[in-house]
Formats: C-alpha cells, sequence, structure tokens
C-alpha cells in the first residue's frame, strides 16, 4: 500500500489544494487515488454520519465517496476534547491504521492529508509525525512563506522523519523573495538532505473572497447591487487618508475592497467611480442617498458592518490569508499551480508508482 502524507508547518497553509492538485493529476494519469483525513479538526455531519467538512469536499473534488467514519476516523468535537484533557482518551492509532488499510485496499495510491501543523494532535497523541511513522508512508511537507520560511521547523522534521520525508513544498512565495530562495536557501535545504519539490509563488486568486461571503464573515450586510455579491475581492486598502493620497494608492489597487467609515462620502465616491470591487463601511454608519444611488448605477456592492475600521482592516487580513478553497476556479487554477511547479517524476519514482 502506497501512501503520502500530505503535513504543514502551520495551518492554513495549503494541504487542501495540494491534496486536491496531487489526486486529481494522478487520476488524469490513470492512477487510482484514496483519500483520508485521519485527524478533522471541522466536525461536520453528512448524512447523519459525523466526519470533517474539509474531507467532504475534498472527497467531492476528487469524485471519491468512502465511508466518512473511515475517512476521519478521529473528529475532535467538543466531546473528544473533554476526553482528551481529561485523560480519558483511548489509544487512537489502531483506529487510523485500520482506517488507512481498508481505504486503501485496490488503489494505487493514497493521500494522506494532516491537519493544522506536523505537531497537531500532540495532546492525544495523532499528530502528523505519529500518524506518517504508525502508518510507515512517505510525507511532504507544505511551508508557507508568512515573512519568512520556517527552515528550522523543516530541518527539525527531517530529523525526526528521515527518509520517510519526501521533501517540501514553499508555498505563497513573493517575487521580492524569490532571488534569496533560489540562490540561498533552496541549495541550502537541499545540502541538509531536503528535497524541494516544488516553490508555489504568490497568487492573489488563492487568496480570493467573493463579497457575499467577505460579508458573512465580517457580520456585514450587502446593502446595493448585492446581484455583483459574486464578484472576488484579492486584497483591501483602508481609506483613512485624505482623497489625493486615496487616489494615489487606490490607482495601484486592484480587485480591493474598500475599507472606510461610513461618514467618508468623499473616499467612498472616489472609489465608486473607480470601480472598486466592493465598499467596506464600518461603525454602523449608512451613507447618503447620493452614495447609494451612484452604487447601484455603478453596480458596486456595498457591506455596512459595526465594527470600527482597524478592527475591520485586521479581521480582512486574517480572512484572505486564511480563506478556505472552495470556489471552483479557484481549485482549478490552484491545480495548475500544482501540476506545473511540483516534481511529479521525483515523487513517482521514490513513491514507487
Amino acid at each position: 500500500m502506497v501512501g503520502i502524507y500530505v503535513g504543514a508547518t502551520s495551518g492554513y497553509s495549503g494541504k487542501n489544494m495540494i491534496a486536491m492538485g496531487f489526486g486529481l493529476k494522478l487520476q488524469k494519469e490513470g492512477y487510482r487515488v484514496g483519500y483520508m483525513k485521519p485527524v478533522g479538526a471541522l466536525p461536520q455531519e453528512k448524512n447523519g454520519v459525523l466526519g470533517d467538512a474539509d474531507a467532504f469536499f475534498v472527497q467531492d473534488i476528487l469524485g471519491l465517496s468512502e465511508d466518512p467514519t473511515l475517512v476521519t476516523p478521529v473528529v475532535v468535537d467538543q466531546d473528544f476534547k473533554i476526553k482528551a484533557f481529561t485523560g480519558k482518551c483511548e489509544d487512537l492509532m489502531p483506529r487510523i491504521k485500520s482506517a488507512y488499510e481498508q481505504i486503501s485496499k485496490d488503489k494505487d495510491i493514497t493521500i494522506v492529508a494532516g491537519s493544522g501543523s506536523m505537531y497537531s494532535g500532540k495532546y492525544c497523541g495523532v499528530d502528523g509525525v505519529s500518524v506518517v511513522k504508525a502508518l510507515g508512508i512517505k510525507s511532504m511537507i507544505i511551508d508557507r512563506y508568512v515573512k519568512e520560511l520556517n527552515y528550522d521547523y523543516l530541518i527539525a522534521m527531517k530529523e525526526l522523519l528521515g527518509d520517510q520525508l519526501l521533501g517540501v513544498l514553499l508555498n505563497d512565495i513573493p517575487p521580492v523573495f524569490k532571488e534569496e530562495l533560489d540562490s540561498l536557501l533552496h541549495p541550502f535545504m537541499e545540502s541538509k538532505g531536503i528535497k524541494v519539490l516544488g516553490k508555489i509563488p504568490s497568487d492573489p486568486l488563492m487568496g480570493a473572497i467573493k463579497v457575499a461571503d467577505l460579508a458573512d464573515r465580517l457580520g456585514g450586510k450587502i446593502i446595493t447591487a448585492q446581484d455583483k455579491s459574486e464578484r472576488v475581492v484579492e486584497n483591501f486598502l483602508i481609506g483613512t487618508m485624505q482623497v489625493e493620497n486615496f487616489m494615489t494608492h487606490f490607482r495601484k489597487s486592484k480587485k480591493s475592497a474598500i475599507i472606510v467609515g461610513g461618514d467618508r462620502s468623499d473616499v467612498q465616491l472616489v472609489a465608486l467611480e473607480g470601480q472598486c470591487q466592493c465598499l467596506v463601511l464600518t461603525g454602523n454608519l449608512y451613507p447618503n442617498d447620493i452614495i447609494m444611488t451612484r452604487a447601484e448605477v455603478l453596480e458596486v456592492p456595498i457591506v455596512v458592518v459595526r465594527d470600527d475600521t482597524f478592527t475591520v482592516a485586521k479581521k480582512m487580513e486574517a480572512i484572505l490569508s486564511r480563506h478556505k478553497l472552495r470556489d471552483v476556479i479557484k481549485i482549478q487554477h490552484g491545480s495548475q499551480l500544482v501540476s506545473s511547479i511540483i516534481d511529479f517524476q521525483f515523487m513517482k519514482e521514490k513513491l514507487g508508482i
């Protein structure tokens, strides 16, 4: 039974994107692909059976319909946490191994998806490192660039997993970091025996979110152009500055949500005329009639939220960096990125498929 564990140095690093992209690529080449997520941190019921929301989603994309209790044998709901933290948690690894054996039957390869980081689940003995060792499978670890790469973490993983670490994927690499990565860090990691399977560049679309989803996540209400709520937001700009300065920054920001106080009609009008993706008005203040009318004419959604501008900006930053991969266009785009960048030939050779 051939398996590959998709782990990461932290949460929201792109595990689902890689699992789906890898699975779809292998299926296209004629391989029988299995999928499981041993530990689910997003409890969801489907047809009366408890599973994990991400696992259900990835299964749908891969066209699989295995028993959720096998796909995700450990679901971290409130009852589970109480047992784990009061010392009443059983040894869960036999359950995971049994599920893996059943999922892997008649499959050429089984993708085993991690949850959180490689250490997540350590408190109950189901962390990524323990799962990889217990199943005796290879692993690839995703490290998403957030101000820097976690090279110390990757070296520690190599020491812990040895040959079971197939390689690492470096995700969300900004253009300004590419030269340092190519000339310095990539060779350094290879010198430590860490194979770099691919370097995925930053892509605004992968962190994008629909206006409707954004309004929901911010606890806001769309008051104009509701039929344009499927429009995609890739970044945001805060409209607290003087109009002249705002215009300079606005011209450089495409597909942006403009966060501005509900009383700043001057900035609101400039943003509308510049065809921003949407306006997010803070402080629970509604715009005047001129702004409302202009937004309807130009078909720009306005979202009214209760929080102040600073709080909304912090929330937006978190949302755009952690938004779940759900839209079909993002899945297709992400899969193409994975297919074109990852060293599949090396992986298949090392996995023996």
